[in-house]
């Protein structure tokens, strides 16, 4: 199916997860963060708008204190993602300097984006890093952010995040860099029939119920998470891409046109 509309993208918002950034013995996966590194500093040396959503806070907080599981108190988990944001800016900040590209960190609130003048703000600070060629990399503030009734500041999940990001920052294309190779009509790791939807213009019910399934041990999103975030774009006119984290350097043979992941398109 023509996919010719994301030649266009000038804007790009990318979300990687916590499950991309730690391999299967939950350790850190250096190799990837450096071929993202790669890739999204490639991308901006090619003229493109760049943004990054990171999670990975808790889960590499949890890999450094050498927790074996995410904590469940919401006191161990604040702490535990300020320990891990550090770790995670540190890593990003040795990787993309080797490609001498520029970052900037970005904590978000939920409040940040309901109040006028901190949305002005947060968008001015956005617009004069991308007007400098500086990648803004974005992750919920974990360690302060709280969901209670009377005071909500979480925006519950990264993949909402991301779609927030792409929404407000007017992006042409949202890409999720996740541990499969795209949408399936079933569960590829269980189903070796299962077959991946190339274009979809739209997300219907039957879509969602597909969608439902597990987590990993330190992440909190999911295939379901994704397919909302696709959905509210498609709405706003925008593109969506689910692809496999594990070569980010696929990036650049997407925004080429090439058949990779699974394409959301508006009609």
């Amino acid at each position: 199916m023509n996919r010719e509309g994301i030649l266009n993208a000038k804007r790009i918002v990318v979300k990687i997860g916590t499950h991309s950034l730690l391999n299967s013995q939950n350790q850190i996966n250096y190799y990837r963060i450096d071929r993202l590194a790669l890739a999204l500093s490639t991308l901006i040396q090619e003229g493109k708008e760049v943004i990054l959503v990171t999670s990975g806070a808790i889960g590499v907080g949890s890999v450094k204190m050498g927790l074996t599981t995410r904590p469940t108190d919401m006191a161990s988990q604040q702490a535990t993602a300020a320990v891990g944001q550090v770790a995670l800016m540190n890593l990003y900040s040795r990787s993309f300097n080797y490609y001498n590209q520029y970052i900037g960190q970005i904590l978000l609130t939920r409040d940040i984006i309901d109040f006028p003048d901190s949305y002005n703000n947060y968008k001015n600070a956005m617009n004069a890093l991308l007007g400098q060629k500086i990648l803004p990399i974005i992750n919920e503030n974990d360690a302060v952010a709280v969901d209670e009734m009377d005071h909500q500041t979480r925006f519950g999940d990264n993949d909402t995040l991301s779609a927030l990001v792409a929404s407000t920052m007017d992006a042409d294309l949202l890409i999720f860099l996740t541990d499969v190779d795209g949408f399936y009509d079933d569960n590829p790791k269980r189903n070796p029939d299962a077959v991946r939807f190339d274009v979809l213009h739209e997300v219907t019910d039957h879509l969602m119920d597909m969608a439902k399934g597990d987590v990993s041990a330190f992440s909190t999103g999911g295939m379901e998470t994704k397919l909302i975030a696709a959905n509210e774009a498609l709405k706003d006119g925008q593109m969506t891409v689910i692809m496999s984290s594990e070569d980010p350097m696929q990036i650049l043979d997407l925004v080429k046109g090439q058949s990779i992941g699974t394409l959301f398109m508006p009609k």
